[in-house]
């Protein structure tokens, strides 16, 4: 057998072995998360998930959504790098925006119609289970976190209780316009969390390259933490606080004070989604100062942003909510349930196995590059990295994170373009990889 000469073999790229040593220190730690819950149990102290670092069953099965499934991720694999680099940008974020659906979608449809989609937000934890209840809206802002804490007669739903009211009443608007129950709720959020493959790429171009924006395009939407978008609430948030940080980019860069008010108002609406979305202030940190260094006195228009928030604000205090009254009362809910006795030492760096599945193992690769380089989409992973550290150690965050941390976990993609150009189709079959096979094997919760 001949021996290609050397001439003509090309070079491997600078940093791919240490690439792939983030690579296999990200799967050791979900191999370690695995082992471990199963000692733990053995023992007994359990991790309190059945398929720990993941909140899901063992269950390995197909269903109705398994062709497309793979059809998307065979295409995006294939043909998305060159797609995203030729494609006009108006065109590519609309072929990102359907990519990402059908690729939501069809993850969810392997688990079936009802029992992936119609179902998963009716049961008796989640939201839908509330919605009839509420006949008087003012009159349930003014009493929402008198009925936060457990063990009273009237007590919230896991889901509403541990949120502001802010998604519940997202779901009662829903149902108030004729479209209730799961099925439109769940189709919902699928729409809303693929939001996220045009917002990540639009505030990547806006804030670095429209070279970088390209780069990410076809990650983001094939972001295996869509085996959660659909369906979960999270997916919801997702999508909306990523709309809001596009919005702000772009009303910074351009000067824009009308898109600079709506990224506010997204913003601020999403910590009233989730209390824990408050820490996406560090990505907006990162925007203001991204944003700053591509168009010098950009942050002006920041001012726009702020209103926009501070009317958000102003508009739930004034209806009887106190954000951080719900706030303090959902820290003593959430010990009043399970989270009591899921065991912090182990939860602090499982959650870190778990997010190593949603997020894929490119997000170890692309934080190594983003420390390494500091040059480029840099500073958004790392400001993502940085709010998901300060969610884990809070404590307020054992298990589930594969959906909770949804939100900044689609961040990480951000630095796509950090990638060598020659490795990124190969990422792009590890990242669906991940997600086609978790999706089969686990019976997710959501």
């Amino acid at each position: 057998m001949k021996r290609r000469p050397a001439a003509l073999m090309k070079p491997r790229p600078a940093g791919w072995v240490a690439d792939l040593v983030a690579a296999a220190v990200a799967l050791a730690l979900v191999v370690a998360a695995a082992i471990t819950a199963g000692v733990l149990q053995l023992l007994g102290h359990p991790a309190h998930a059945a398929a720990a670092p993941l909140f899901a069953h063992w269950l390995p099965h197909v269903g109705p959504g398994t062709p497309l499934a793979i059809a998307v991720a065979v295409a995006v694999c294939r043909y998305g790098p060159v797609l995203a680099a030729r494609l006009r940008w108006r065109p590519l974020l609309a072929a990102s925006y359907v990519t990402a659906l059908l690729w939501t979608l069809s993850l969810a449809l392997v688990d079936g119609w009802q029992r992936g989609v119609a179902g998963r937000l009716t049961t008796r934890p989640e939201y839908l289970t509330e919605v009839p209840g509420v006949t008087d809206v003012p009159k349930m802002l003014r009493g929402f976190t008198g009925r936060i804490l457990d063990f009273q007669p009237d007590s919230w739903t896991t889901h509403v209780s541990g949120h502001p009211p802010g998604a519940l009443l997202v779901f009662v608007g829903l149902d108030r316009l004729g479209l209730s129950g799961g099925a439109w709720t769940g189709l919902l959020c699928i729409a809303a969390g693929a939001l996220t493959a045009v917002a990540v790429p639009e505030t990547v171009r806006l804030l670095v390259s429209e070279r970088a924006g390209r780069a990410a395009a076809p990650f983001v939407a094939l972001f295996p933490g869509a085996i959660w978008v659909g369906v979960s609430a999270d997916g919801l948030f997702a999508g909306v606080t990523a709309s809001g940080v596009a919005f702000l980019a772009y009303g910074l860069v351009r000067r824009s004070q009308p898109a600079a008010l709506v990224g506010g108002l997204l913003l601020a609406g999403g910590a009233y989604l989730s209390y824990g979305l408050v820490l996406m202030f560090v990505i907006v940190a990162a925007v203001v100062l991204s944003a700053h260094r591509a168009v010098p006195g950009a942050w002006r228009t920041a001012a726009w942003a702020i209103a926009g928030a501070a009317a958000v604000v102003a508009t739930f205090t004034a209806a009887g909510f106190d954000w951080l009254t719900g706030y303090h009362l959902v820290t003593r809910r959430y010990y009043q349930g399970i989270a009591a006795h899921r065991p912090y030492a182990y939860w602090v760096w499982a959650n870190l196995a778990a997010l190593t599945i949603a997020a894929g193992p490119v997000a170890a690769v692309i934080i190594r590059r983003a420390v390494a380089a500091r040059r480029g989409p840099w500073l958004l992973p790392l400001a993502a990295a940085a709010a998901i550290l300060a969610a884990d150690l809070s404590g307020y965050s054992k298990a589930e994170v594969e959906r909770i941390w949804l939100p900044f976990a689609v961040w990480l993609l951000a630095g796509a373009a950090l990638l060598p150009a020659r490795t990124r189709r190969r990422w792009l079959i590890a990242q669906a990889a991940v997600a086609l096979i978790v999706n089969h094997v686990l019976l997710t919760v959501w």
